[in-house]
Order: structure tokens, then C-alpha cells, then sequence
């Protein structure tokens, strides 16, 4: 019996009729597509005999795959001139430049549905026609062709044959995948304390279609202990792919080298990791149109061929896999890499391709994710993430820009520029000495005069007019709109758990929509796929992370307990004042007691600071004391270091170092988590305060969201984040069974209940040195 390869006739049509370039920037969200409006409107015209959506289906045997192809064509019309299929497509551009005879792809696609409805009913011919509409005047074009039954089925027979290499090489992946899955055992001798539970815990989630939140001490071996359980469960048939879904590139790789691990032991499963487009680009200066990128020029000619050559022969699909073939097709790398996505089994990637709006991965279907599983790492990252995702911005300076430059080019860019700039204006008069203000509502007024300006930078942008000579205008221009666009994005999604604040300084107005309580967000973006695993060592305290990442009462939760000793951790509490006001006080006995830490024990040291203004000062009075660096080397983390400043930083980081090594970093940032320094590359870590972010507008309106809610304001928007900096940090030192290491926290705060509470069982057993007490 023939195995059967099921596939729409859109997902058919897409990948046969591919062709042609990587197009810059810009494509309206109307532009030839399947415009809902047009259609309906288009189809109330119909007869009483016509029908719309009509389902169609057929089989097709080909060597050991029976392909199962089906889809709804838009209309089937009792017309005088015969049963005519009829496709609509919708276009915000002008309905002129569609050419004379209409697009390649959109006639596959209807000659498809007549192939099956003359097959159905046994017709000799069919009349086929599409229909074009632009979206703004409505205006119609029409094209038709009459084709007998026999050039139908040669043209889908055509169709067919230009699918089945990938579909044969994806049947047989399968079946070597599966067998390799369930024969596929766990990749250490035996699982770490805690590690079975764990495991179990995914796959009981996964198995329950439950989301699961899993607070996992460092050490627990969390990526193996998720991902193993999500590949048995791809092996058994509960799913289809899974998402690892991070943060940070360097919890990436620990997701690479464990899949790695796997497929040493003889998984037989394709991986492939999404880095971000300005990071794989090719060229110098990042431009995606056939102009000025010969990676972007005939992409779509090539890059089937391009994708079953690295199927066939990769499976861990890597930053380097994935640039190694993209060179050798000549194929954009980061297009590359979401056309590859959506043929592997695991894809690596940031937490905005599922969560995001703006960035998600949209060609996924939902009975796709209904077999995919997203294991999110370092959870506690993405309620911060979330509030982003789901805010957005304007500023006053950008639109008056815009309206300056096309002043003299043209009229109504210059006009909707002009109102949206007046509005802005209108607003910071009456706002008077006022800088901030914080609003409840959608600026409705505003939101209505950016909505004209899309509309009318759409229309000039899908035009394509504006030429080489005005280039900038145009850059300008695209820019404008896609902020714009994420602006009223936002604004579709914008509830109660938003707010709007204008804020003034100068001559400029900055407008942001803000989303206090990304959870409900959040479990919308994450809505139809199977489970959640949502993971960390610091979702603590946990039921906070279970409301804030959209749990409920149903999902399952589950402590693992650190699988360390006791006696592997030294921990101090040192309750020095590090409040902002007592920090010129405190600076003096804090550098001397970093100097006392370091020196009684040679070795490589990490000290995190709330800030970078507070690390400096610190480091500069450290550096003034008698014998300044004579006993260590001292590295200070700087703002925006490259990968190569970072990797070098850490390689610093050496068990067999000569001399003491002090690392002055920033609590929060890309030192405090995702890194491992095992064994001697680390022998301790001093916090210095407890992470509270930094007053501020943002940060009180959170507090007061909260307040109003019934929850204790100051807990969510201060102590909660700040904590889980704290914990990040100091997980950095006991990373396996042979780690030993002294945790000094900085703040006599950590000796108050409020905060005792957050901190882990293992950090519970503490010694308490005052340095600011008499010797």
C-alpha cells in the first residue's frame, strides 16, 4: 500500500511556481492575496446556481506515494458559456500593471481546482477564470481560458512531478527519523538527580497537550532533559516538530550541542537554527532587492534546489551548515534559513518567531501547530520581551522629517505627513509644562491620521514611482511605514492591560503604546500549538511566572530541586547599603571587601553590578586602593561589545590562569546568564545589591497597573525582576558535581524576609560579615 503525501494545492502551487527575487521591504498586506473583503464582495455578485468555497479533492499515485491534493477554489459559476472555476486575488496597487494575461501562479492554482472538479464530474472541458479586484476602487479585471480534460490532467500530472523530489526525500527522512527516535536512548549513563523528573514531567505535558512550568536549578541539565522527552515524542507520533525557542545566541548553541549529543547516539532528525538577518547577511551594507544583492536576485529560481540539496545531505542545520549552502546556491542565508524552518523536524530561534506579531513564522498552519511542541528557554526572559512585542511608538521628529522631504516631490506623502507632525504638536500645547502623561485610552485621533498616512505611503510605495532619484525619500518613506504599520498593530491589539504615555522633551513628542501584562498576549500568540514548556532555574516565584507567561489553573507546574550539595557553595551575605543614596557611603567598604574576597583565595572572580555607572565608580575607587590590581588582572565589562569582546572576556575566564582574575559586569546583561565557566574557570561570584530596575515612568506605571489589580504592585514591577537578575547571576557559579565556589551578596536587604523568601534552598545556609563594623 502506497504511503500517502497530503498537501494543499496553495502549498503545491508555492513551491512549483516559485520564481524570481527578493523583493526589498516592501509588500502591502493586500497586495495579490487572497483579500477576505474583495473576495465576499466579488462572490455576493454571484447567481443563485453559483457556489463559493467549494471543496475539492483529488488522489494521485506516483511511484510508493499516493499524493492526496486538495484545497476550495473561490467559485464555481453556472454560466451559459460552461462550469467555470473562478480564482479571485485582490491588489492594493494598480490593477493595470497586472499585465495582460495575468500571473503564472495564479492560473496553477485555479487550473488545479478545475483538474478536480472536471475529474469529479467527468467533464471533457472547463472554463477557467481569474479575477483581479483592486481592494480601494473595487475595479475588476477578468481572464478566461477553456481547457480540455485531458490538458488539465497533463498540467497537474506536470505539478505533481515538480513536487515529488522533495516530497520522496521527506518521506524517506520520516521514516529513518522515526525509527531512530524510538530506538534512541539517553545520552548520558545515567540521568543527574532530578534530571528523570524533569524529562518526565515534558513528556507528560506533552502527551496531556498541557503547558508545563518547570523551575530547574543550574545543574538540573535543562536542555537535554527538555529536548530529549520532545524527540521521544516526535518518535511516538504525539508530534510533528518542536520549537526551542531563546533568548540569547548562547543558549542556542547549548541547544545545538545537545541535539548534537543525540545524534551522535544515532538520531537521525533535521535541526536547523534561525540566526537574524543582520547577523548572516553577506554583503556590507544590508539592502534585500535584486539591485544591490545578487543573493536576493533569482532567489526563488533557486533555492528548491538549494533546500533538497542540504535536506539530503545535513540534518543539524547550523549557522555555518546553512551559510555553506546558501554560498554555494547563491541564495540569501537568513530567507534561506525560514525556508528551511519550515521543512525541518526542530528549529532553534528567538522567542519572536512565535511570539511576536510582527515576526512570526506566518506560513504555519494550524493543524501544523497542533503537532508542535515550543520549549522556551530561560522563560523568565519573556515577560520583559512580551511587554515589548506587544507596545510600540511614534515619534513627532520622524513625521516632520518626512513631511520636509516630501514637501516638493509629493503632495499627499507630504500632507498625511504634515497632519500626524500637527496632531503631535497640538498635543504638547496641551500638555503645557506637563512632560509625561499617561493615559488609559488609545490615542484614537492619532491612531486615525496614521492610518491615512499608511494608506497613502502604500499607495505611493506599491506604485513604485518615487525613482533612483529620490532614493533616500523612498528609504525614508518605507521606514515611516513600517512604523506606522507596528503602531496600529499594536493598536488592534491594545485592552486594559495597556496604556499610552506621551512624553516631551524639547521640541519632540514621543507617543508609546505600553503593555503593562503581556500574559494574555502572550497565550494568544501561543494558542493551537500542543504544549508550552516553559523553563528556567530562577521562575521564582513560580505562580508569578505561571500568571505572567499566560498559565491557568490546568497547566502543570513543577520545583526540581538543585542536585548539588550544600557544601559546594560558600554564601555570604555582606549588608552593606547599595540603595542609590547610601552608595558614595558604601562604595569604600564595598571595594575593600572585594579586594578581601579575592585575595584569600587565588582564582577567577565575576562581579555584577545593578548598573553600568555604579560598576564604574566602583571599579575606579577598587583600583585606588593600596596595592590597586598588584594581586589580579581586572577585566570591565564596556556597552555594546562585539561576539569576538564577549568570546574574549570569557576565554579570560581560565582554570589554569597564573594570577587572581577579577571580571566587573552588569547585572541582567550578557555575562549574568547562558554562560557556563565549569570547574576552576570560576571560583566566585559577589552581587553587589538586589537588582531592583531603576525607577522610572515605565516601571511605576507597572507598579500601579498592579496595585489596581489586587496584586502587590511594587513585588511585580521591582522586587520579582530584580530577584531574578540576582538568581541569574549567581547561578553562574556551581554549573556541575565538582564546581566549589563563595557567593557573596552585597545588601542588607537579603536579610529581610521579604527577600529571604526568593532566595534558593541552597543559598539558605549563609554566613553573615559586616564590613562596615568595627574590626
Amino acid at each position: 500500500m502506497a504511503d500517502t503525501v497530503q498537501i494543499s494545492v496553495r502549498s503545491l502551487v508555492e513551491y512549483v511556481y516559485r520564481s524570481g527575487s527578493i523583493e526589498s521591504g516592501f509588500h502591502t498586506t493586500t497586495t495579490l492575496t487572497d483579500g477576505t473583503k474583495a473576495h465576499q464582495k466579488i462572490q455576493k455578485l454571484y447567481g443563485e446556481k453559483d457556489r463559493k468555497e467549494v471543496y475539492v479533492k483529488t488522489e494521485m499515485p506516483r511511484g510508493d506515494l499516493l499524493f492526496v491534493v486538495d484545497g476550495r477554489c473561490d467559485g464555481l459559476l453556472d454560466l451559459d458559456e460552461g462550469l467555470t472555476v473562478d480564482e479571485i486575488k485582490s491588489t492594493s496597487g494598480s490593477i493595470e500593471a497586472i499585465g495582460d494575461d495575468g500571473y503564472p501562479v495564479h492560473w496553477a492554482q485555479a487550473i488545479c481546482y478545475a483538474y478536480m472538479v472536471a475529474e469529479e464530474r467527468g467533464l471533457p472541458s472547463m472554463r477557467i477564470q481569474l479575477t483581479y479586484v483592486q481592494v480601494d476602487t473595487e475595479e475588476q479585471r477578468r481572464f478566461v481560458r477553456e481547457m480540455t480534460f485531458e490538458e488539465l490532467a497533463q498540467f497537474m500530472e506536470e505539478m505533481v512531478r515538480g513536487y515529488a523530489p522533495y516530497a520522496e526525500q521527506r518521506h524517506r527522512h520520516v521514516i529513518a527519523r522515526a525509527a531512530s527516535m524510538r530506538a534512541l536512548p539517553f545520552p548520558f549513563d545515567a540521568y543527574r538527580e532530578g534530571q528523570r523528573k524533569l524529562a518526565g514531567s515534558v513528556y507528560q505535558s506533552i502527551a496531556d497537550k498541557r503547558k508545563l512550568f518547570a523551575k530547574a536549578p543550574t545543574g538540573t541539565g535543562k536542555t537535554i532533559s527538555t529536548l530529549f522527552p520532545a524527540v521521544k515524542a516526535i518518535g511516538e507520533g504525539l508530534l510533528s516538530r518542536l520549537f526551542y525557542l531563546t533568548a540569547k545566541t548562547i543558549t542556542r548553541t547549548a541547544a545545538e550541542d545537545a541535539l548534537a549529543l543525540m545524534q551522535a547516539r544515532g538520531l537521525h532528525m533535521h535541526t536547523v537554527t534561525i540566526t537574524a538577518k543582520e547577523k548572516v547577511c553577506f554583503q556590507s551594507e544590508m539592502r534585500c532587492s535584486k539591485e544591490f544583492c545578487e543573493y536576493a536576485d533569482g532567489y526563488y529560481d533557486r533555492v528548491n534546489g538549494a533546500l533538497l540539496d542540504m535536506l539530503s545531505h545535513e540534518t543539524a542545520m547550523t549557522r555555518q551548515v546553512v551559510e555553506q549552502y546558501a554560498r554555494k546556491h547563491k541564495v540569501c542565508p537568513f530567507e534561506f534559513s525560514l525556508d528551511a524552518a519550515y521543512a525541518a523536524d526542530g528549529i532553534i530561534c528567538d522567542y519572536n518567531y512565535i511570539f511576536d506579531p510582527k515576526v512570526n513564522l506566518k506560513r504555519m498552519f494550524e493543524d501544523q501547530k497542533r503537532q508542535t511542541a515550543l520549549l522556551v528557554d530561560e522563560a523568565h526572559n519573556l515577560v520583559d520581551r512580551g511587554r515589548e512585542m506587544y507596545s510600540a511608538e511614534l515619534n513627532k521628529a520622524d513625521f516632520l522629517e518626512l513631511a520636509r522631504t516630501f514637501k516638493a516631490i509629493r503632495t499627499d506623502v507630504y500632507e498625511a505627513s504634515k497632519e500626524v507632525n500637527r496632531h503631535l504638536l497640538s498635543v504638547r500645547k496641551a500638555m503645557g509644562e506637563q512632560k509625561t502623561l499617561v493615559e488609559s485610552e488609545r490615542p484614537e485621533t492619532l491612531i486615525e491620521l496614521v492610518e491615512f498616512f499608511v494608506y497613502t505611503a502604500e499607495k505611493v510605495l506599491a506604485a513604485g514611482t518615487l525613482g533612483v532619484e529620490h532614493a533616500h525619500a523612498a528609504s525614508l518613506l518605507l521606514d515611516g511605514y513600517f512604523t506606522a504599520q507596528d503602531f496600529l498593530r499594536i493598536a488592534n491589539l491594545y485592552d486594559e492591560r495597556h496604556v499610552t504615555y506621551t512624553e516631551c522633551f524639547k521640541s519632540e513628542v514621543h507617543v508609546r503604546m505600553f503593555c503593562l501584562d503581556p500574559s494574555y498576549l502572550l497565550g494568544q500568540m501561543g494558542k493551537g500549538f500542543r504544549s508550552h514548556i516553559f523553563f528556567s532555574a530562577t521562575l521564582s516565584p513560580l505562580s508569578f511566572y505561571v500568571e505572567m507567561l499566560g498559565g491557568s489553573e490546568e497547566d502543570y507546574a513543577v520545583a526540581i530541586p538543585s542536585p548539588f550539595s550544600h557544601e559546594q557553595l560558600d554564601v555570604i551575605i555582606q549588608p552593606l547599603s547599595t540603595r542609590y543614596q547610601d552608595r558614595e557611603r558604601t562604595k569604600e567598604p564595598l571595594a575593600r571587601m572585594i579586594r578581601q574576597i579575592t585575595e584569600k583565595k587565588q582564582g577567577n572572580y565575576l562581579v555584577f553590578f545593578p548598573s553600568y555607572a555604579y560598576m564604574t565608580d566602583v571599579y575606579e575607587r577598587f583600583m585606588t586602593i593600596d596595592g590597586g590590581q598588584e594581586h589580579a588582572d581586572i577585566l570591565i565589562q564596556q556597552t555594546g561589545m562585539s561576539e569576538e569582546e564577549r568570546e574574549r572576556f570569557l576565554a579570560a575566564f581560565d582554570a589554569a590562569n597564573a594570577r587572581t582574575l577579577i571580571g566587573f559586569a552588569v547585572m541582567g546583561g550578557i555575562f549574568s546568564e547562558g554562560i557556563d565557566l565549569v570547574g576552576d574557570r570560576l571560583s566566585g561570584v559577589i552581587v553587589v545589591g538586589v537588582g531592583l530596575p531603576q525607577l522610572g515612568l515605565e516601571r511605576n506605571v507597572i507598579k500601579d497597573y498592579f496595585e489596581r489589580t489586587g496584586r502587590n504592585g511594587y513585588n511585580y514591577a521591582y522586587v520579582y525582576p530584580g530577584m531574578n537578575k540576582v538568581l541569574q547571576a549567581g547561578g553562574r557559579l556551581i554549573r556541575s558535581e565538582q564546581d566549589r565556589g563563595t557567593l557573596v551578596l552585597v545588601d542588607d536587604r537579603y536579610l529581610k524576609a521579604q527577600y529571604q523568601r526568593l532566595l534558593p534552598d541552597e543559598w539558605r545556609s549563609y554566613s553573615v560579615v559586616n564590613m562596615e563594623s568595627p574590626h
